[in-house]
C-alpha cells in the first residue's frame, strides 16, 4: 500500500536506537543503516519544526523496575554495561527533541509519550527503530489503539531475524497503519510540509 498522507502535525518516534541495542546483529537491515535513515528522517522533521521523539529503554541498576512475569524465554539477568542506554550520537544533541524512557516493550505504557504528543497536537506518528517485532510493533499497536495515524518506515527498522521483521511488516503493520520506505516518507514530507 502506498503512503497516502502525513498530517499537519506528524511526529517522528524513534525506538531504542541506543548504544546497547545498535551493537546487535540485525536483519534485514544493518543497525547502522537504521540509524542513518532514522537520522535523515529526524533532520527532515526538525527542519519543518515537527516533533522528534527519541525513546530509549532503561532499567534501574538492580532491575527492580524491569517487567515482571513468567515467560518461556529466559530473562536477561545481571547488570547491564555502563552507557548501554545512551541514545546514539547521530540522533542525540538536539534540545528541541522529546526524550522518553520506557521500561516496557512499547513506548506508551508507563511513560508520558501520549501526553507529550497530544499537548503538541500530534495526530500521526512515523515510527523507526529496533526491534521491529518488539519495541516498534508494541508502540505501533498502542499508537493505533490511542487513535493516532501510524506510518512505519520499514527500511528504518530491523530485528534480530529477517523472519521476525517480515512478519511484522507483512502481517501486522498493514492492520495498524501505512508502510513505506524512508525515501517515500521524505518525498511525501517534501510535498505536504514545504
Amino acid at each position: 500500500m502506498a503512503l497516502t498522507a502525513l498530517d499537519p502535525t506528524t511526529a517522528l518516534v524513534v525506538i531504542d536506537l541506543q548504544a546497547g541495542i545498535v551493537g546487535m546483529d540485525t536483519q534485514p537491515h544493518a543497525a547502522a543503516d537504521v540509524v542513518s535513515r532514522s537520522a535523515e528522517l529526524a533532520d527532515a522533521f526538525r527542519a519543518r519544526n515537527l516533533p522528534v521523539v527519541l525513546v530509549r529503554v532503561s532499567f534501574a541498576a538492580d532491575g527492580a523496575d524491569a517487567v515482571p512475569g513468567r515467560t518461556e524465554a529466559p530473562a536477561r539477568r545481571g547488570a547491564l554495561p555502563e552507557g548501554w542506554d545512551v541514545v546514539v550520537d547521530e540522533l542525540a544533541g538536539h534540545p528541541g527533541d522529546i526524550h522518553i524512557t520506557k521500561r516496557n516493550w512499547g513506548a506508551f505504557h508507563g511513560t508520558g509519550l501520549d501526553v507529550q504528543l497530544r499537548r503538541r497536537g500530534v495526530t500521526q506518528i512515523v515510527l523507526t527503530g529496533i526491534a521491529t517485532s518488539i519495541g516498534v510493533e508494541s508502540t505501533a499497536r498502542a499508537a493505533h489503539e490511542h487513535g493516532y495515524h501510524v506510518t512505519l518506515a520499514t527500511d528504518a527498522m530491523a530485528d534480530s531475524s529477517a523472519e521476525a521483521h517480515r512478519g511484522s511488516v507483512e502481517r501486522i503493520f498493514p492492520r495498524l497503519g501505512e508502510t513505506g520506505t524512508t525515501e517515500e516518507i521524505l518525498d511525501l514530507l517534501e510535498k505536504t510540509h514545504a
